[in-house]
């Protein structure tokens, strides 16, 4: 039996031992085998089935493998096989294409055989799937409504009476549908379309006004007694019910909000979404949307839709501190310092409204602001510190520079405004030497005005936070650089706004302009700074160098204009000084107590110094005046002055002797009767020229006067020689001269001769 399957096995293809199930007829001639030759059999037996089986089974779909159970039941059960072949034919029969070749297209794409046949399926199915597009299309078309304004007023009433949660369905649908057609859509995936501009309006007005107060009472939603809690909605049993509804129309509010321009508008879209912060809080995503757009509107709208977006900001910061105060709090110093690039008299109010108002979003949690204000400090130090090592144009640039500065005096009125901090104390002093860094990187005559701004900002860090910083010398340093006594190069049409420049040309430190706002800056400031220490009890010692600075200013000077209010300042100065000087004289206790110190200083803050009274009478006209340059009417400003060209001496002689020339030809041409007035003229003109050589050689106004005492003279001396007419000859016309000078046409045979002459 071996011999004759092994003779079979033989004569057997591989295809058709696979099918016959072989494997099975050669495990029984195996046990037949010697066990030596037996195991090398089983090794290269299974060796075939690894290399063998494994591609063939891979290839192998279901379709074959069922066929091959099929054919090894023909083997095993001939009688069960009989019976399918009577019965079920086409079981046996069955077409196996589709099972692994057609597996292996699915996975790996290969080149069709026949293009032709293959690109009509394609165009087939395309067809079909386009004839199924233009069906749903249609269907949609069908089901789309057009709202109308007799719809809205519908949908009004039925709110105003009983809100539902199918009526707010239709109204978020609409809605949806207009705030798509703000975007260029049609609209087409809603329920509903809106086509006309009125119909727009109005269903955005219903919404605005009537959306909050249905949906309150749709679930719900009482407010409670005490105004610091916020009621969520998502606390309402209805909340699931119409939270798809909900999350629409609060997606649609904010696209609303994103494509709008008109700033009206805009204000009352910014109210309705405030009505709606506690909705938002419920719904995170929908939330970060809406911070994105109020923060846009909060650092580039107009005034209104500024403070309206930080009130919701707020409102969101308040009750989700834990998180959203941190994001938000970076996002709006980032949008700060990016739109403070740039700074001009209309700009200031903006940038000084997001100073304040960042100002208040720090004050809600100081630990926060302390790793941010922090970490943005050391930023600037860093900035400060390359500069002052690489000492480049670049590194310069980043620390002189509009951003650099706004920022400096953001974080001193943070820290002011947020004193007493004892988180924040520590930060006043690193604070303080980076604005004292700055002032001292390039201490030239250009960058005045970017002193001033630092001085400013170390000022009000100095007085709300009852620290000493050494203001003054950076001031009256000025007063030594600067000669106030030369005069100036140059007109200028405008006073210089020191408010909006950090740095001066240098036409301008040739300007007029440019001393007069020096001298107001530094008197603003002189002012400022006492006024702060106005009723400390050190102030005699403070003010004794300044007062001694501007004695020197006072004899060195000689231009009234300047000197006439840094002379009231020293009075003021003095009489301040004076004033402590003698309260401090009565006081019984010694510097050493503290308490008693501070007790004393609060007691004449309470009843006010000279210095201080003064300086609320000024701060309010000076309020007035920075008023009048903000809105543009200043008096200057609408002044087209004409530029003074002086003229080069030589183009002037020129130009006034031709002018002379012509004025008297013409006179010469005049009556007989005026012979004497134009010897004299003809005189007054060579002393006109002896006037333009003395302009020539002098260089300077006086010639003018000495000429002018010329010129009188020469008219004395005529005025004596007509005082004697006797002695002078008589004067002789103009034309008697020339004919004179040309001389008659003598004849000597018309002479004749007298008998006296012989």
């Amino acid at each position: 039996m071996a011999a004759k399957q092994k003779r079979k096995l033989e004569d057997l293809s591989v295809d058709e031992f696979l099918l016959s199930g072989g494997f099975d007829s050669a495990g029984e001639s195996e046990e037949e085998i010697p066990k030596k030759n037996g195991l090398n059999k089983k090794n290269k037996k299974k060796d075939l089935k690894a290399a063998d089986s494994k591609p063939v089974l891979k290839k192998m779909g279901k379709a074959s493998e069922h066929k091959e159970q099929l054919s090894r039941l023909q083997n095993k059960d001939p009688e069960f096989f009989k019976f399918l072949q009577q019965n079920d034919q086409t079981l046996l029969n069955f077409d196996d294409t589709d099972s692994s070749e057609d597996e292996d297209e699915k996975k790996y794409h290969r080149l069709p055989s026949a293009l032709e046949e293959a690109s009509s399926g394609d165009e087939e199915e395309d067809e079909d799937e386009e004839g199924q597009k233009v069906s749903k299309k249609s269907k949609k078309a069908v089901e789309t409504i057009k709202v109308t304004d007799k719809m809205i007023k519908e949908w009004k009433a039925a709110m105003k009476k009983e809100p539902s949660a199918r009526l707010f369905r239709e109204v978020t649908q609409a809605f949806k549908a207009a705030v798509a057609t703000t975007k260029g859509e049609g609209g087409g995936q809603c329920r509903y379309k809106v086509a006309d501009s009125s119909v727009f309006n109005a269903l955005v007005l219903f919404c605005i006004r009537d959306i909050y107060v249905a949906l309150q009472r749709m679930l719900n939603l009482k407010p409670e007694k005490d105004q610091k809690k916020l009621v969520l909605p998502s606390s309402s049993q209805k909340w699931q019910k119409n939270l798809i509804d909900i999350k629409m129309y609060l997606g649609g509010l904010v696209q609303l909000l994103s494509c709008l321009t008109e700033s009206t508008v805009i204000s009352a879209v910014l109210r309705h979404a405030n009505q709606l912060v506690p909705y938002y809080l419920c719904l995170p995503k929908q939330c970060r949307h809406l911070i994105k757009q109020l923060l846009k509107q909060w650092s580039t709208g107009e005034e209104t839709s500024r403070v309206l977006a930080f009130l919701a900001l707020n409102k969101i910061c308040r009750h989700k501190q834990e998180t959203y105060l941190n994001p938000i709090v970076k996002q709006m110093y980032i949008s700060y310092v990016q739109n403070c690039k740039f700074t001009s008299p209309n700009a200031l109010p903006m940038i000084n409204f997001m100073q304040r108002t960042l100002t208040e979003m720090y004050s809600l949690d100081t630990q926060a602001t302390y790793q941010h204000a922090f970490i943005y400090i050391r930023q600037m130090a860093i900035h400060l510190r390359n500069a002052m090592t690489m000492k480049k144009k670049e590194t310069y640039q980043s620390v002189y520079n509009w951003q650099y500065i706004h920022c400096l005096y953001l974080w001193c009125r943070v820290l002011s405004t947020l004193h007493p901090s004892d988180v924040l104390q520590p930060l006043i002093y690193p604070l303080c030497q980076v604005i004292l860094g700055t002032i001292k990187l390039v201490p030239t005559s250009r960058y005045y005005p970017l002193r001033m701004h630092c001085c400013r900002a170390l000022t009000l860090l100095s007085s709300s936070t009852n620290t000493f910083v050494p203001v003054l010398p950076f001031l009256l340093e000025i007063f030594q650089q600067v000669e106030f006594n030369k005069k100036p190069g140059r007109m200028s049409k405008k006073p210089i706004n020191f408010a909006v420049i950090l740095k001066l040309s240098k036409v301008n430190l040739l300007e007029k302009a440019y001393k007069d706002g020096l001298i107001d800056q530094l008197y603003d400031l002189i002012l400022e700074y006492f006024h702060t220490q106005a009723s400390s009890i050190g102030f005699p010692e403070l003010a004794l160098p300044t007062i001694i600075q501007l004695k020197a200013f006072l004899k060195e000077c000689k231009v009234a204009n300047y000197c006439k209010p840094v002379r009231q300042l020293l009075e003021k100065v003095q009489e301040n000084s004076s004033h402590i000087t003698g309260r401090r004289q009565k006081a019984a206790f010694g510097v050493a107590d503290a308490t008693a110190v501070a007790a004393w200083e609060k007691q004449i803050q309470q009843e006010g110094t000279p210095l201080s009274r003064y300086y609320s009478q000024w701060k309010k006209l000076r309020e007035k005046e920075i008023q009048l340059e903000i809105s543009g009417k200043e008096r200057m400003e609408d002044l087209d002055l004409p530029e003074i060209k002086r003229r080069k001496i030589q183009d002037k002689k020129v130009e006034d002797k031709k002018e002379f020339k012509d004025l008297f030809e013409s006179d010469s041409n005049s009556d007989d009767d005026d012979d004497t007035l134009k010897v004299k003229g003809e005189r007054g003109r060579r002393g006109s020229d002896d006037d333009d050589d003395d302009d020539d050689e002098l260089l300077s106004d006086m010639s003018d006067d000495e000429g002018m005492d010329g010129r009188d003279s020469d008219d004395e001396d005529d005025e004596g020689d007509d005082e004697k007419p006797s002695k002078a000859p008589q004067p002789m016309s103009s034309s008697a001269l020339i004919k004179l000078a040309e001389g008659g046409e003598d004849l000597v045979e018309d002479l004749e001769l007298s008998d006296d002459d012989d």
